[in-house]
């Protein structure tokens, strides 16, 4: 019998690798690598590139030599591509649920009350033809009566060729879903990471469908609530909601390492600038204020031979607020008291904290109207970077070509968003 509500997880087939075939097609049958900030790890691989043993995280320095004996390409990160990718892919599975739950940039649940004609799986394979033919972007989908369910379904789907990127759980033949089951290792359950997976394995939990089979009280003793509710859901009992909207956050972090080592406070302070610019545009989009702001400078813990010195200090804010000014200038205040000459730095950070809800501002007698003022600053600023592409209008104190700015050798074209990297069509 079908349970009276279905969820569906929609994932992203290798999502950074797959928004770089869309606009370059000669990569496709190719191995191809995604790198994190500075060209430093693999974030991203192609099914080519995972058949030649490349792993997740690897340093890129590892495997470098595979670009010369196998034709491994290595591309930069586009986040800004693969970010308006994504608001395209979230925009038509919204139109399959009203209920939906953006996991991530490449995932999504959505949630049905689910009717006994109705079959998921061809909905599955709806939902992959649309998103291929809109996007280009191919997608696998798994349906279950819960989400850790709908994780495995997809999981399912997307590495077994019988389902063809579609896989609903619910109609499968008990046989069926008990070989599933039994033959998908416990570490491949939402949650259940390497060191928990090791630490069932010596319970003699290896498999799913022992996990299943555990007594949820005895792991919620033994382990944690969370874990003995994960295997309440892999019995098809619903224990986690779809949130339709995401939590607040309680801080925002901007974080990055330097594209080549940093010595003077001037290139600290222009980093320091553009770093509290993103982290401001990060809190008028959550809608919040921050009371409180932190800043650290360190350097890098790699170089053994090297000066090391790592410090932060925090500092209350007089009234909470969103205004990029205000946060820069809290931002190189605190930056001017950590510095310290004679180091080599390689990272920078602002952390907002003590969070609050926008429309709970309450301002001074006297700077309420200087506050609408940088408000309606602030709506420009941000309008304009939406519609001309980040960093149209930026800070000048945040400079033009920093030194500091993080390395992208080998970074694609951002399509989508900046109007001098369009792709033209040529006859």
């Amino acid at each position: 019998m079908r349970p009276s509500r279905t969820f569906a997880l929609v994932d992203c087939n290798n999502f950074f690798a797959s928004c770089e075939r869309v606009f370059n097609p000669g990569l496709r049958g190719k191995p191809l690598v995604v790198l994190s900030n500075n060209d430093g790890c693999v974030v991203a691989r192609s099914q080519e590139a995972k058949a030649l043993g490349v792993k997740m995280a690897q340093p890129w320095f590892q495997c470098a030599h595979l670009a010369g004996s196998h034709g491994v390409i290595a591309l930069s990160s586009n986040y800004t591509l693969y970010v308006d990718m994504s608001r395209r892919v979230m925009a038509i599975l919204a139109g399959f649920s009203p209920e939906q739950e953006v996991y991530s940039i490449d995932e999504s649940f959505l949630a049905f009350a689910s009717r006994h004609e109705q079959n998921y799986r061809e909905m599955g394979i709806k939902i992959r033809e649309k998103v291929l033919k809109w996007t280009g972007l191919p997608v696998s989908v798994g349906f279950a009566p819960s989400k850790t369910l709908a994780k495995l379904a997809n999981h399912w789907a997307k590495t077994r060729p019988e389902f063809a990127g579609s896989c609903d759980y619910s109609a499968l033949p008990g046989a069926q879903q008990r070989a599933l089951l039994k033959a998908t290792p416990v570490g491949e359950v939402w949650g259940v990471g390497r060191r928990l997976a090791e630490k069932l394995a010596e319970l003699d939990i290896h498999s799913v469908a022992d996990l299943q089979a555990a007594d949820p009280a005895w792991l919620g003793q033994r382990f944690s609530v969370v874990l003995a509710r994960t295997a309440t859901e892999l019995r098809g009992v619903s224990c986690l909601a779809l949130e339709d909207v995401a939590p607040p956050k309680q801080q925002i972090m901007t974080s990055r390492s330097f594209g080549t080592r940093v010595t003077g406070l001037p290139e600290l302070h222009e980093a320091m600038m553009a770093y509290a610019t993103r982290a401001a545009e990060k809190l008028r989009a959550e809608g919040q204020l921050a009371g409180e702001i932190q800043v650290f400078i360190r350097t890098s813990p790699f170089l053994a031979d090297a000066a090391q010195y790592s410090a932060a200090q925090w500092l209350r804010l007089p009234e909470p607020t969103d205004d990029t000014l205000r946060l820069a200038k809290a931002a190189c205040f605190l930056l001017k008291r950590l510095y310290r000459a004679g180091f080599q730095y390689q990272k920078a950070g602002i952390l907002l904290s003590a969070l609050q809800p926008a429309g709970l501002r309450q301002t001074t007698l006297f700077g309420s109207a200087q506050t609408r003022r940088r408000d309606k600053l602030m709506t420009v600023m941000d309008q304009l970077n939406r519609e001309m592409g980040s960093g149209t209008l930026f800070l000048a104190g945040a400079g033009i070509d920093p030194v500091w700015r993080m390395r992208q050798d080998n970074r694609s074209p951002r399509y989508t968003t900046h109007w001098a990297e369009i792709p033209l069509a040529r006859a």
